[in-house]
């Protein structure tokens, strides 16, 4: 059954982390691009809050309210979309999105595209979610790739795989599959690290433990 994140609670969720803040407000404001010698070189930041608590950090770019809000001194972090990595400390992460990465703190080399895309991320790293609520409940797993709305959305500590079309792999949480939602596989079963995408007496044969 489909268990999407309303966009009411990921309101209700910034709403909540905003008002139990005490911020200390940062000089000068982050509204356009800051460095040194008060913080790191080559930052940008626009919107309420955004890059609040930089310090060392370089060449991050936030814009939008709360994005990258705790980030101090993670690097090379790209964050678009309110809440877009809001407690992310670590390094080259991309959120494109409202929520997108938001519970991201120490995971390195995700990448998130769409609303509360990889939302409940912690310390997976190498993710790749493209899509509204892909990989959202993934906390963490890492070297997934999810592509379509939904797509691998429960996956929560599962490594390695790969979900291609909407809400592919939808159920797996801690496996480790291959899946394409294309006219022939509309939706893989469990093969291990066999290719399902390819064709059915290929996936025939490895089933078999048949290599060639």
């Amino acid at each position: 059954m489909k268990t999407d994140t309303p966009p009411v609670l990921i309101t209700f969720a910034l709403v909540c982390f905003a008002l139990v803040q005490n911020a200390q407000a940062v000089l000068p404001p982050p509204d356009g691009g800051y460095g040194s010698p008060d913080y790191g070189a080559g930052n940008t930041a626009e919107g309420q809050e955004a890059l609040l608590s930089l310090t060392t950090g370089t060449y991050n770019t936030a814009n939008g309210y709360l994005s990258l809000r705790s980030n101090t001194t993670g690097n090379f972090n790209t964050a678009s979309g309110a809440g877009t990595l809001l407690f992310n400390t670590a390094d080259q992460n991309t959120a494109t999105g409202a929520a997108a990465l938001l519970s991201n703190t120490t995971g390195n080399l995700n990448t998130a595209n769409g609303e509360a895309a990889l939302f409940s991320n912690t310390t997976g790293s190498q993710n790749t979610a493209i899509g509204v609520s892909a990989l959202q409940s993934n906390t963490t797993g890492s070297l997934n790739t999810a592509s379509g709305v939904s797509a691998l959305q429960s996956n929560t500590t599962g490594v390695n795989n790969t979900a291609d079309g909407v809400e592919a792999l939808f159920s797996n949480t801690a496996g480790y599959r291959l899946s394409c939602a294309s006219k022939q596989h509309h939706r893989c079963r469990q093969h291990g690290s066999w290719p399902c995408c390819a064709s059915p007496k290929h996936n025939r044969r490895h089933q078999h433990g048949h290599r060639s």
